[in-house]
């Protein structure tokens, strides 16, 4: 009988500290509630990769002025399709036209620099406003696309790719 209460008493304190632990775990994730990292100037600074395009990406508070290797935006991504891929993440967070973005990208091709940029404006806005990753995360915008172009290898035409085969 014994054992039995003390069975009992156990799974009375064990129910009492599940019901406390969400509380805890409430009060441990407001105690580390981040800090937006921006420096004297008020500007957060993140780096963006995709393929071999690096972009070194500046954002602050302003009209919507997105500036890439000192031209305007529409004059360095002429195609449409590229310059929607570099507003999808301030589409996503409902901040069209709040923050100026000046860039700096190299290496690669205008697709490859186009999602570097749009990568490195996502970490950007995180360090900006903490707040807006959960958001940025879910639409996917903070994962490094690690696809590359495979490396071409020896006797092969290319990366996968057999010379044409002779029968005589």
């Amino acid at each position: 009988m014994a054992d039995r209460s003390s069975l009992e008493d156990l799974k009375a304190s064990m129910e009492g500290t599940s019901a406390a632990s969400p509380t805890a775990a409430q009060a441990v994730s407001a105690a580390i509630q981040r800090e937006p990292k921006v420096d004297a100037q008020g500007r957060a600074y993140a780096t963006g990769k995709r393929k071999n395009a690096v972009a070194r990406v500046w954002i602050k508070a302003g009209s919507g002025k997105i500036v890439v290797n000192g031209r305007a935006l529409a004059t360095y991504f002429a195609r449409p399709v590229l310059r929607m891929m570099i507003d999808q993440p301030f589409v996503a967070i409902n901040r069209r036209d709040q923050y100026d973005v000046m860039v700096t990208v190299v290496g690669g091709g205008l697709s490859g620099q186009a999602g570097a940029v749009r990568h490195g404006i996502s970490k950007a806005l995180t360090y900006h406003e903490p707040g807006l990753r959960p958001t940025l995360k879910k639409g996917g915008f903070l994962t490094r696309d690690s696809r590359v172009v495979e490396r071409k290898k020896y006797g092969r035409a290319k990366a996968r790719r057999s010379f044409q085969f002779s029968k005589r």
